[in-house]
């Protein structure tokens, strides 16, 4: 019988197991999670010929290597990054084969911050509350990848795409954040308010997958004290005590104490997961649907 897996060789700095993620559970406080640019997840699983909701791998900055036991076809998107199957140039943002025992090397981003590598059939790893996600904050999913680990591989839903290669947006260079005020923007001065859509901000290094946080002009209070707990979204602009925004991403927690000034438009949050450090960070203001 073919062995259906992969052998992690090179971990990287933060490689997880991601799929569309755990909706529906955030009144037991668990998040959604999922993947953080779920488009680029979702391109590379249809070139890889996988459903929509296979788990593919999502890399931080300096990609991955891994080892097939047997031959898979694979696909590499999101951040632009170099490739190569046993040590030779390979596409990327293109179906590739990989032979049994090559070495596949996904390499550093060269733009962005998240890669995302689709594998025949998937990673599959056992489900939890219905997802394979890896989930840094409450702990849910399989641990995030180590040198030497074994990852199994689902059956083959279908062939891989008939393309050569496909488009695919690059990281950007400005974030544009479209965002609707409240629910709590009355805990904030008018001025706050105006300087969260007229200033620009920039993304900090201490940016991950539960938040991207911000580096820029602090946001003064209207009121002092904090909220109870709430429940918050994903995309929720909360303003901790140093007045500098944070965007939940999806590893959020499910409820918060500090107030959330705006919510950022879904749409917009995949290019989130793309944005470097010192990445320039506008937040418009948009009317409530």
């Amino acid at each position: 019988m073919t062995d259906r897996a992969l052998v992690v060789v090179r971990a990287g700095a933060l490689t997880t197991v991601q799929d569309r993620g755990r909706p529906g559970y955030a009144h037991l406080g668990v998040p959604r999670s999922g993947a953080l640019d779920p488009r680029a997840a979702a391109l590379v699983n249809r070139l890889a010929g996988n459903p929509p909701d296979a788990a593919v791998l999502e890399t931080t900055l300096d990609g991955c290597a891994l080892r097939p036991r047997s031959t898979v076809t694979v696909a590499i998107g999101g951040a632009p990054c170099p490739v190569t199957v046993g040590g030779r140039p390979a596409a990327w943002g293109a179906p590739v084969t990989v032979p049994a025992g090559a070495l596949l090397e996904v390499g550093a981003a060269v733009a962005g911050v998240r890669a995302y590598v689709a594998v025949s059939g998937g990673i599959a790893v056992e489900p939890v509350l219905g997802s394979r996600a890896t989930d840094l904050l409450s702990g849910l999913g399989p641990a995030p990848l180590t040198d030497g680990r074994v990852l199994p591989l689902g059956t083959p839903a279908g062939p891989p795409a008939r393309v050569d290669a496909v488009p695919q947006p690059r990281p950007p260079a400005e974030l544009v954040l479209r965002v609707t005020p409240g629910p709590r923007d009355d805990w904030f001065t008018a001025r706050a308010v105006r300087e969260l859509t007229t200033r620009a901000y920039r993304v900090s290094s201490a940016s991950n997958r539960i938040g991207l946080r911000t580096e820029g002009p602090a946001l003064e209070r209207a009121r002092t004290g904090e909220l109870p707990s709430e429940g918050m979204v994903l995309g929720a602009v909360q303003v901790p005590p140093d007045g500098r925004p944070v965007v939940f991403l999806a590893d959020h927690p499910t409820t918060g104490g500090y107030p959330v000034i705006a919510v950022v438009r879904g749409a917009d949050l995949p290019a989130a997961a793309q944005a470097v450090p010192g990445t320039t960070v506008r937040f418009v203001a948009v009317r409530r649907r």
